[in-house]
């Protein structure tokens, strides 16, 4: 499946029913289009299964009560339908999004309460997000915009409105000829790259920042869970900017990135090391296991 997002063949589940991929459809006064009250699950299946797919479907309940609504459908009743859209899809290995928002009613402003919430799910084929990156290691950026203060954003929930800034990042590294571009945190700590967890090795042992600002990603913390079961030792702590330099190896990991390895950072290099591609290997037989 190919072309533009929105004129593919398939099918697409809205609100408890499988729509035509070309009719689902929402209203230009939908609330989320002008306010971003939406909040989102990215996921991959492989070999037919979605990983760690109740964990995905209870954050996005989390991230939407984060956000002040709540989705109508339970846990349960979302697994089920993630099974339907993936048998629907024909497709073995898919990516699949799981998306619910405050949709058009009776309010057009800030204020959304009376309007009704929307859920949706969608699963399509996505390879490497970073195309060649796992082998010769993505080149990233360094964003000018930094991850906000918990005190200003609900930080723990996967909201669309998070990423505004990260999709300005990315296409500023894009420009540069960068895969992606890693973000600094409001204080100046490493924080993570725009749609990714970042982890970095020194001396046999890594460090990643601690997810005190951004997203505690899923396949973040598996990966925590396989190298600690590696017998290596992890710090999660804040990571100060000068401290680049001194690293040896660095990945990031996410649904759709799974573990990419880094071999550039602005003007910091890193090699494609053995540890980085352990980790990716074992990664990639965990999700099929």
């Amino acid at each position: 499946m190919s072309g533009a997002y929105d004129d593919r063949d398939g099918t697409i589940w809205m609100d408890g029913m499988m729509t035509r991929w070309r009719d689902a459809k929402v209203h230009i006064l939908t609330h989320a289009m002008h306010y971003a009250s939406s909040v989102f699950e990215g996921e991959r299946a492989y070999n037919g299964k979605i990983f760690k797919s109740r964990k995905h479907s209870e954050r996005l309940h989390r991230s939407a009560k984060l956000i002040d609504f709540e989705i109508q459908w339970s846990v349960d009743e979302i697994e089920k339908v993630k099974e339907q859209v993936l048998r629907a899809s024909r497709l073995k290995d898919a990516y699949v999004r799981a998306i619910a928002w405050r949709g058009a009613g009776e309010d057009m402003g800030v204020a959304s309460a009376r309007n009704p919430v929307h859920l949706a799910i969608a699963a399509w084929e996505w390879g490497a997000y970073y195309g060649d990156a796992k082998t010769k290691g993505a080149k990233l950026d360094i964003s000018k915009w930094k991850r906000p203060s918990p005190e200003t954003i609900p930080c723990e929930a996967k909201a669309a409105g998070l990423y505004m800034i990260c999709t300005m990042s990315k296409h500023a590294a894009e420009a540069k000829g960068c895969s992606d571009a890693m973000m600094f945190d409001y204080r100046g700590y490493v924080a993570e790259a725009t749609g990714a967890n970042i982890f970095f090795v020194k001396d046999g042992e890594v460090h990643t920042p601690k997810p005190d600002c951004f997203l505690n990603g899923i396949t973040r913390q598996t990966v925590i869970g396989m190298l600690q079961e590696k017998g290596i030792k992890v710090h999660e702590r804040h990571i100060m900017p000068e401290e680049l330099e001194g690293f040896e190896q660095c990945w990031l990991t996410g649904t759709a990135a799974e573990v990419t390895p880094v071999g550039q950072i602005g003007d910091y290099n890193f090699e494609v090391g053995a540890l980085a591609r352990d980790i990716a290997a074992d990664y990639e037989r965990l999700v099929r296991e």
